[in-house]
């Protein structure tokens, strides 16, 4: 988020906190919910939440969760039993009673007072425990991105819809008012037509190096954390974080920080079609290492373009930031969405019209179409209304802009390696597209003193897709990466 978005965030957070210190909330009994206030509450009432997943990012579900009147985290799952007693504290330093802790989430399904799940396992995770979640008649909040790939996110959206349950997508800008009221003046037609929808994920992605196979850790059940994944050896790069980088577990970045801001896009563009009509991928992974390789498989410089009939979105991923690297230079990382219209460019709750650096406030009367409170809470207060429509990131949406993401990285991954010298002519000539092809040549020179001539880099492949479908056109090979080969029991169904 920039500056600005987390203040309006904040302040929407507190708001979010006082009312509900008020008592002015509704809390679920079992299958009804009466509205009652907070302080009675009593334990048989409260709505009972498993967290799955409990390092880094699992840890703020937890906090987020404890915290809230008449919410119990009743189960923490993870495969590692070395994270339960630091993540238990954080529940009990709340004022929560000790949760039960799990290695497998069957187990925590099994209890039919469990009322929902919080997922912030690894991406490969997210699709399948979602569906569990749901054939278990649990509500689910499930991390970004929902899926690992496009076939995943389509069985989340039909499990939520078959069952009844209330889903939330953790792209939390969706309930952030600055980017609300920037999205509603770009589809508001007030600054003309819709251009180009430009996207940044640049944060700091330097070399991961490379770690030798070994045994799993004691307490650790390596076999679990795999699940759909296919059977292969332990090493420390993918435990506990640097999974993104290996396409077997994550998306890459794109996937990783990326969603956020594909989702900010796709939010912005949805008026014109649910999903491109066509992607195209480049990039590379240049490290700083001696021969700019390391263990990671997904690219740390990426450029992806997306047409929506008219409108495009353009995906800039670069890595290699907050250091002087070989090249002697350093660059800032960039997270961050506009919007190009026919006067100007939008973001950040500001309009700036063409020629002028001096952005403008947005009109205070647009409607933002969300409830701007904290993301966490406008999830339980769902579960306890049962109203999905008042969801500010309901699973389809997640499911929308994830796909977005694996489009764009199966045209990298059937893409060919050609010079840098080779320009990518199949882009276009955009102006935002050049910028962005120049900015990843640019800090491959100034990062790593790279010598272009003496490499090569990914040219994706240019796919046509069929939004309706969710299927290419006339590619069967594309095709056969909308989903995966999975690894029993640990399978996503066809039929949920």
């Amino acid at each position: 988020m920039t500056r600005s978005s987390r203040r309006e965030f904040l302040k929407a957070t507190a708001t979010s906190a006082a009312l509900a210190a008020t008592g002015m909330g509704v809390v679920r009994s079992r299958k009804v919910f009466a509205a009652t206030p907070a302080k009675d509450v009593s334990p048989n009432e409260r709505v009972r939440i498993a967290v799955v997943g409990i390092n880094g990012r699992g840890r703020d579900h937890i906090a987020q969760f404890a915290r809230m009147p008449g919410v119990e985290v009743a189960y923490l799952v993870d495969p590692d039993t070395r994270l339960f007693e630091s993540c238990a504290k954080i529940v009990e330093s709340a004022g929560g009673k000790r949760p039960v802790f799990v290695q497998d989430l069957r187990k925590a399904l099994d209890d039919k007072e469990l009322n929902a799940i919080s997922i912030a396992t690894c991406n490969h995770w997210h699709s399948l425990a979602t569906v569990w979640g749901c054939q278990a008649g649990k509500d689910v909040y499930v991390e970004k991105p929902c899926s690992h790939n496009v076939f995943e996110g389509r069985q989340c959206v039909e499990a939520a819809r078959k069952y009844n349950r209330i889903v939330q997508h953790g792209t939390q800008s969706r309930s952030d008012p600055n980017w609300a009221r920037t999205v509603a003046a770009v589809k508001s037609g007030k600054y003309g037509k819709l251009l180009v929808a430009k996207a940044y994920a640049s944060k700091v992605r330097w070399s991961i190096g490379f770690k030798e196979t070994a045994d799993p850790p004691a307490g650790f059940d390596f076999n679990l954390w795999l699940g759909p994944a296919l059977e292969q050896a332990y090493h420390e790069n993918i435990v506990h974080y640097n999974w993104h980088w290996f396409w077997d577990f994550g998306n890459g970045e794109i996937g990783n920080q990326g969603v956020h801001q594909m989702d900010i896009a796709q939010w912005g563009v949805s008026d014109f079609a649910k999903q491109p009509f066509s992607v195209m991928s480049i990039g590379c992974r240049y490290v700083d290492t001696a021969n700019f390789r390391d263990q990671g498989q997904t690219p740390n410089m990426q450029l992806a373009v997306f047409d929506f009939g008219g409108t495009l979105v353009v995906f800039e991923v670069r890595g290699l930031n907050g250091k002087k690297g070989p090249g002697g230079k350093e660059y800032k990382q960039q997270v961050d969405n506009e919007f190009y219209v026919e006067q100007g460019m939008l973001k950040g709750g500001k309009f700036y019209p063409k020629g002028s650096p001096q952005g403008e406030p947005l009109p205070a009367d647009l409607p933002l179409g969300i409830r701007p409170v904290n993301h966490f809470q406008n999830f339980i207060d769902c579960v306890r209304s049962r109203k999905q429509d008042q969801l500010n990131a309901e699973i389809l949406e997640g499911h929308r802009s994830s796909a977005m993401c694996h489009l764009a990285n199966i045209s990298y991954r059937l893409g060919r390696h050609v010079p840098f010298e080779e320009k990518p002519k199949e882009l276009g000539d955009n102006e935002h597209v050049v910028a962005s092809v120049q900015a990843i040549e640019e800090q491959l020179v100034g990062a790593l003193g790279m010598d272009l001539k003496k490499f090569t880099y990914t040219l994706g492949a240019k796919l046509t897709f069929d939004p309706k479908e969710e299927k290419f056109i006339d590619n069967a090979e594309a095709n056969k990466l909308l989903t995966r080969p999975y690894r029993a029991p640990f399978v996503v169904p066809e039929k949920v």
